[in-house]
């Protein structure tokens, strides 16, 4: 799966700096930029439409959410993260009412932009992939994996996101005999070395161990086995 981005940003600096790390990050590319609500416009009418688009509050052709609310009327479908720098109550419950994946205030914290990613491509996962939900499922995406099974996310390590720790906890259940971090990046569409943390962390709290299997040739294997 590869997610389209759209970036809407006046300021080309930031732009460029967030096009790059989104680029970066396993399962996004960015699908274009735009500067104004015009070429926002522009762009959606003439290409097919991101799956996210990263949206500032202050564009220099629209007033607070304006573009915020056409977007939602007009392409539905398309989800929408705020990257602004606009920290009232009264913008952030107006873009919480329309349905906003996430709301992040500048200036920007890649590591904080990256778990965003990573939790809206893991619930993008989940719903293709399944046609039910049971509650704790349901219960991890409305809540971005903070509610349930899990502790609450603040009690979590920078860099480990809830949602996909637990993508990683149900895929080591179901194999038995160990896991690679390579093969956990591919099935949860992640890179070997975010796996590996998500791994080793799982490890510091006693829930995986990691054993070494050693082949006929090569360098041996690190391998994750749930310890439960």
């Amino acid at each position: 799966m590869t997610l389209a981005v759209l970036i809407v940003e006046d300021d080309f600096r930031v732009a460029d700096i967030t096009k790059q790390f989104v680029n970066k990050v396993d399962g996004f590319t960015v699908a274009g930029s735009a500067r104004t609500a015009k070429e926002t416009r522009n762009f959606l009418e003439k290409n097919p439409a991101p799956d996210l688009i990263l949206l500032d509050v202050y564009i220099p052709d629209a007033d607070g959410l304006s573009l915020f609310w056409e977007i939602r009327r007009e392409y539905p479908a398309v989800d929408l993260v705020m990257v602004t720098a606009a920290k009232e109550v009264v913008t952030f419950e107006e873009a919480l009412k329309g349905g906003i994946f996430d709301y992040i205030v500048k200036p920007v914290d890649l590591e904080r932009l990256a778990q965003t990613l990573e939790r809206y491509k893991a619930q993008r996962q989940t719903l293709v992939m399944k046609q039910e939900l049971d509650q704790g499922e349901i219960d991890d995406l409305l809540q971005g994996g903070r509610k349930g099974s899990l502790s609450d996310e603040t009690d979590l390590p920078k860099g480990i996101d809830a949602i996909t720790l637990e993508q990683v906890k149900k895929l080591l259940m179901k194999e038995k005999d160990g896991i690679t971090a390579v093969n956990v990046g591919k099935q949860i569409g992640a890179s070997r070395s975010t796996a590996r943390r998500y791994l080793e962390y799982l490890v510091s709290v006693n829930e995986v161990e990691a054993k070494l299997k050693y082949g006929d040739v090569g360098r041996p294997e690190r391998r994750y086995v749930t310890s439960r």
